[in-house]
């Protein structure tokens, strides 16, 4: 299993990337002078980037082998964190989210099928879950360490993406020492949209139902959670920001370290039953200015994310062949990643017109009817 984690450390890597400017969202907003729609459409971009390279990377991953897709890949997360780092105007900063959403599209199709495949046929099910947590555990490590550098430093910006550029040299380092292709492909390629046989599809679209509510309450904290605290709760500390989400993201993985040996059905109704508790947490919030259920709905989140996503993992790894897993990864992904971009950008110019409260009061409700209805889809079509 070592090798499986070596290559479990690049998504880790790639993933501390992605949520790293989650704690400087308010430093940005006030130095740049932009709204919270724009903030979201920055957010959204990363989304689109992930969601374009997804499209494409999970075929050519499992046609050339993973090795030619995760080198470019990691090239264009070290290239995000030059923008980020040097960031002047709100283009720099878009520029930087689009190049680390290429960055975890590669991640998540090639690199996550690369532990896997180290994982063997005899550790199928625990490299699915080593992927998992390596995913989340990136997420949360990267928001703290931001925000507890913005915490004690008056300059953290650099440092901060200094140290992520550090970090993913060494992940860009294994990725260059990963096997290539054994063998050649000879047959012309032909790209189309991410598939896995008629007999997959319900393995991938049960992951979806219930994934795709976890990850988008997910996206809601690390877009819009510094500025609930900062403006509707009157706390502004680039700590408690980044700790809520790496608390968030640890939950994730201490839910799925829980859960490993429970049934998929068993995952997917906790998974729908958290976000709903979640956005509950999050209107509660709301309407008393409590800080702790703020907290408590993005540690719910987590919880809501980390299981729909083993569960979804875990059906792709027990059923879904190894010449398709890649693409599996990607359809997966995509169905989660699509709402979790567009919720988020609608509530942001929802909130510039109706006021940061109803704004995201609505998205809770419209955010935990989801959940629970894809929830119990899940759960039957999982049976």
């Amino acid at each position: 299993m070592l090798a499986c984690g070596h290559a479990a450390w690049m998504v880790t890597a790639v993933f501390m990337l992605s949520n790293s400017p989650t704690p400087l969202y308010v430093h940005w907003q006030e130095q740049l002078v932009f709204s919270s729609g724009m903030l979201t459409v920055i957010f959204a971009l990363y989304i689109a980037g992930l969601l374009g390279t997804l499209l494409v990377a999970g075929q050519l991953s499992d046609r050339y082998g993973r090795k030619p897709i995760l080198v470019p890949g990691l090239v264009s997360a070290l290239v995000a964190c030059v923008l980020f780092a040097n960031a002047t105007s709100v283009g720099m900063l878009a520029a930087g989210r689009l190049l680390s959403g290429i960055a975890v599209g590669v991640i998540v199709s090639a690199g996550m099928a690369a532990v896997v495949d180290a994982g063997g046929m005899e550790h199928k099910r625990r490299a699915a879950l080593l992927a998992s947590i390596a995913m989340v555990l990136g997420a949360g490590l990267g928001p703290l360490l931001a925000g507890g550098l913005a915490q004690t430093l008056t300059q953290p910006v650099v440092p901060i993406f200094i140290i992520e550029a550090l970090v993913l040299l060494s992940a860009l380092i294994v990725a260059w020492g990963l096997p290539a292709r054994s063998t050649k492909v000879n047959s012309p390629l032909r790209l189309r949209l991410p598939q896995v046989p008629i007999s997959n599809r319900l393995h991938v679209l049960s992951g979806i139902a219930t994934f795709g509510p976890g990850i988008t309450a997910t996206s809601f904290v690390l877009a819009l959670g510094p500025s609930l605290l900062s403006r509707l709760l009157d706390v502004r500390s680039p700590l408690l920001a980044g700790g809520m989400a790496c608390a968030m993201f640890f939950s994730a993985v201490g839910v799925q370290f829980l859960a490993r040996q429970w049934p998929v059905t068993r995952l997917f109704i906790i998974s729908a039953t958290a976000t709903v508790l979640s956005m509950a947490s999050l209107a509660l919030a709301i309407y008393t200015s409590l800080v702790p259920a703020l907290v408590a709905s993005a540690l719910l989140a987590g919880v809501g994310q980390g299981l729909g996503q083993l569960g979804g993992l875990t059906l792709i790894g027990l059923h879904v062949p190894d010449s398709y897993r890649a693409q599996a990864n990607a359809m997966l992904n995509i169905g989660g990643y699509i709402p979790a971009a567009l919720l988020p950008v609608a509530t942001g110019y929802l909130i510039d017109a109706v006021g940061l409260a109803a704004g995201a009061a609505s998205f809770a409700i419209i955010l935990a009817t989801t959940a629970w209805f894809g929830g119990g889809w899940a759960k039957r079509a999982a049976l």
